[in-house]
């Protein structure tokens, strides 16, 4: 079986969705609740999530072979997460995908895993 890495387009399409993401957060107002959480400088949050998405979405484990597990909530429990934010996390990457070209059914397939996992991320009940 293909993986989404594969299907995505490998490392440069990863790293063209990473970019486009944090383009837009930095950019669109829209996402101002998800832009305040991260620093000024945003480079370091490119390479972690391009790290992380090569990995996970099944290429090289390059988040991994940095840091080990990203156990990602408690490395985002010092930040209020609530609904809002996760809606907008999503948002912003579904916008991210259609801009680099993502093919319908990937892009369904991988917003249903990004939710699981955004919504994992959640640590305020009704926000």
């Amino acid at each position: 079986m293909e993986t989404h890495y594969h299907r995505i387009g490998g490392d440069e399409i990863v790293r063209k969705l990473v970019d486009r993401f944090y383009d837009l957060m930095d950019e669109d107002p829209d996402y101002y609740g998800i832009r305040k959480l991260h620093p000024a400088d945003l480079a370091e949050s490119r390479n972690k999530l391009y790290w992380f998405l090569s990995g996970w979405t099944g290429g090289p484990p390059l988040y991994t072979d940095r840091f080990g597990h990203p156990f990602l909530r408690r490395r985002h429990l010092p930040f209020a997460i609530g609904e809002s934010e996760r809606d907008q996390w999503m948002d912003c990457m579904k916008r991210a995908m259609d801009d680099v070209g993502l093919e319908a059914q990937l892009k369904a397939e991988l917003a249903a895993a990004f939710f699981k996992t955004a919504d994992f991320m959640r640590n305020q009940e009704g926000r």
